[in-house]
């Protein structure tokens, strides 16, 4: 495939991903992110596998290289978010059972 045409794809991924974002309510921002780290999964596979055949093209080196951060950085964030979401829904321990050991 060409420059031109990952391009393209790169530019109208965007813009169809800002159109979806745009219509999800705020509440459910937080699980879409938990969802979108499996898609992101995905993106870093492809941008490896664009980084092994690109050979000695530099803009496609470029172009995975790029690719593959922002997809690390989209899984790792959504990692510490997903564990930060379910920190909330888990139980403390009781106050009384801590203060009386002392």
């Amino acid at each position: 495939m060409a420059l031109n045409e990952l391009l393209w794809v790169l530019l109208l991924g965007s813009l169809l991903g800002l159109e979806l974002i745009g219509k999800v309510p705020p509440t459910l921002h937080t699980p879409l992110m938990s969802g979108a780290n499996a898609i992101s999964g995905i993106t870093v596979l492809a941008a490896l596998t664009l980084i092994a055949r690109a050979g000695d093209r530099v803009p496609l080196l470029v172009l995975g290289a790029v690719s593959l951060g922002f997809a690390l950085y989209n899984v790792v964030g959504g990692f510490l978010v997903t564990d930060r979401m379910l920190a909330m829904f888990s139980r403390r321990k009781p106050a009384s059972s801590r203060s009386t050991k002392s």
